[in-house]
């Protein structure tokens, strides 16, 4: 016997096979009782540990998830900002918690892989083959990569629009509702009057941040708010330097500034009020400002952020749900499309106090 009691060494002590082994672990239920105890028994004094590999050999799985989420850092830039990174990360952490929460529960660990923008390819396909099931965030991982994995394990799309991508519509999709964020932007026209409101959106075309600004615009709409169909700025790469960058950009300007700033999302937000306030601007006296997403960063500057929070925790939850499903005997169902709802949360910074939660459920 090898120093590293294996699978093999299991089954033989105990006189079964190795898929009988594995259904003991993977699924204990389906071995009679007296045959789960002496393997179980036997592992123990052997001193066994299953492995995602072991049980793989006899049942073809690895009872491993995967998760790929876009890394949005930028190794290369000397004056990266490390709070900026982390502030960015706060949104795939509630993804990851949510997502490694439910797969643990149904018996399966999580393998994620942040994979830089213009990074190899490979690093996706690496990580799909050693998973049962994958879930990704939409636009990380090409379309043709996509649908090849697709074909041999089951894969769940995060965030993004479903509709627009005939080669990935048979995937299950998980979406929010960034649409309904325009109940904030109704808030701000209704509740504090407010007119002259200036949407900061990125240079990017994200289907999220588009989603969410045609919200700020059917709000402005139906109130008779005028305001342009193109972001009044689109920042390169949403995170805090890029809010105060917009400050600077708006203020330089000929005119006031807007009396709200309108940010996509939490970051850019967090960095305008840095900005306001070196420029000795008060928030919400001089200027509104709100964010989206909900990130815990947002409740610690002062003034507290009014957001609209998405369920990232939930997304996850969603996400490795759904893949279980799939992977617990109904893998050639119809594709199930879920929107999420969005709530909006009300602070100090539109004016409202530091009132948690206090916005409507949306959806």
């Amino acid at each position: 016997m090898s120093s590293v009691p294996t699978v093999y060494d299991v089954a033989n002590r105990s006189g079964v096979s190795i898929a009988t082994v594995s259904r003991v672990y993977r699924n204990p239920d389906s071995v009679r009782a007296h045959t789960r105890e002496r393997v179980l028994s036997v592992a123990r004094e052997l001193g066994y540990v299953p492995s995602g590999n072991a049980r793989g050999l006899a049942s073809r799985t690895t009872g491993v998830l995967g998760l790929c989420f876009p890394d949005c850092s930028d190794p290369d830039a000397e004056d990266a900002d490390a709070e900026d990174d982390d502030a960015a990360m706060l949104y795939s952490d509630q993804i990851i918690r949510g997502m490694e929460r439910t797969a643990r529960r149904h018996g399966y660990a999580l393998l994620i892989a942040a994979s830089p923008k213009g990074g190899p390819e490979s690093l996706v396909a690496k990580v799909a083959g050693r998973v049962d099931g994958f879930a990704v965030m939409a636009r990380t991982v090409p379309t043709e990569e996509l649908e090849v994995i697709s074909r041999r394990k089951p894969v769940v799309m995060l965030a993004g629009p479903c509709e627009g991508d005939d080669h990935l519509d048979h995937l299950d999709h998980l979406e929010v509702a960034n649409s309904d964020g325009q109940q904030l932007t109704r808030h701000l026209i209704k509740d504090h009057g407010l007119r002259r409101l200036a949407y900061i959106g990125s240079a990017e075309e994200s289907p999220d941040v588009e989603a969410r600004f045609r919200g700020f615009l059917e709000a402005c709409t139906a109130a008779d708010v005028e305001t342009a169909d193109e972001p009044a700025l689109r920042m390169p790469m949403m995170r805090q330097a890029d809010g105060a960058d917009a400050v600077d950009a708006l203020a330089d300007r000929d005119g006031p500034l807007p009396e709200a700033l309108v940010f996509a999302n939490d970051q850019m937000a967090v960095g305008a009020l840095h900005a306001l306030q070196r420029r000795g601007l008060r928030v919400p006296e001089d200027v509104v400002v709100t964010g989206f997403d909900g990130i815990p960063l947002g409740r610690l500057v002062r003034p507290a952020l009014t957001t609209v929070r998405q369920p990232m925790l939930r997304l996850g939850e969603q996400a490795a749900e759904l893949l279980v499903q799939r992977l617990s005997g109904a893998p050639d169902r119809e594709p199930v499309s879920l929107m999420l709802p969005v709530t909006v949360v009300r602070r100090g910074s539109c004016g409202c106090g530091e009132v948690e939660g206090s916005g409507p459920q949306l959806g």
